[in-house]
């Protein structure tokens, strides 16, 4: 069994979807839990209740993680407050879903900063509580398989986790030799709020029972949130600047 007890984890846009599911699972495995949001300050609270009934300190902040000072401020409520971080986790991402015909200028920066740029904000402001934990430093930072499918309408979105994955590599090989360990998770089709919004989501849903090879069963949020639990446990202390697919096996094959 994992055991965080005494680490303390901030986990970016974790208010909903996956980034609850893995709050929620870190919290589970004993670690306190620091919960960012933008807009969802009722859903952050619940989930805040929900962990301190683990016995768990937890904490809601509210930044945009695409802002500089917005992260610098967050990292600074959590030396604060907690003294420490061991895990960083990095979910937090925005984009739409339009064809790439249709983006505009104002669409690639919003997305370009708060799922690419992010994580060099988080890291910079981060690195050092993250240097000085009683062991290494974790942070997983999830990914889609649009890094390297064209998904309808997901082409923004898409090029931006490649660009996160290809930054979260070069993260690893700068904070490798720091005690800091940088891996990535790649999700597949995870029904949440946000995926219900795709264009044809019910078709893709649908389908997923013949691409994946676990017969009824269907890839949930809670089946990410066991691999990031991993990667951020000692379990992964050799693992470095790796992606770890989740998807049932849906992408190795047409």
């Amino acid at each position: 069994m994992i055991d965080l007890s005494g680490k303390v984890a901030l986990v970016t846009g974790s208010s909903r979807g996956i980034g609850r599911a893995c709050a929620l699972r870190l919290a589970e495995a004993g670690a306190d839990v620091v919960i960012n949001y933008v807009t969802s300050g009722r859903e952050a609270d619940e989930l805040a209740a929900q962990i301190a009934a683990l016995g768990r300190n937890v904490a809601c902040v509210r930044a945009d993680v695409g802002q500089e000072e917005d992260v610098e401020d967050m990292v600074g409520f959590v030396r604060q407050e907690f003294g420490r971080l061991d895990v960083l986790v990095h979910n937090a991402a925005t984009g739409g879903f339009r064809p790439l015909a249709a983006t505009t200028q104002r669409h690639f920066d919003a997305a370009m900063h708060t799922n690419v740029l992010s994580l060099v904000h988080l890291l910079k402001a981060a690195a050092p509580l993250l240097e000085s934990a009683t062991a290494r430093g974790k942070v997983v930072v999830l990914s889609s398989h649009g890094t390297h499918m064209a998904l309808p309408m997901y082409g923004l979105i898409g090029g931006s986790k490649a660009a996160l994955t290809a930054l979260a590599r070069h993260w690893a090989l700068e904070l490798g030799d720091r005690g800091v360990n940088v891996n990535v998770v790649e999700a597949g089709l995870v029904e949440t709020d946000s995926t219900r919004r795709l264009p044809g989501a019910a078709e893709m849903f649908a389908g997923r029972k013949h691409k994946t090879m676990m017969g009824e069963r269907m890839l949930e949020a809670c089946d990410v949130a066991d691999a990031v639990l991993f990667l951020a446990s000692p379990l992964s202390d050799l693992v470095q600047g790796q992606t770890l697919v989740v998807d049932g096996g849906a992408a190795i094959h047409v």
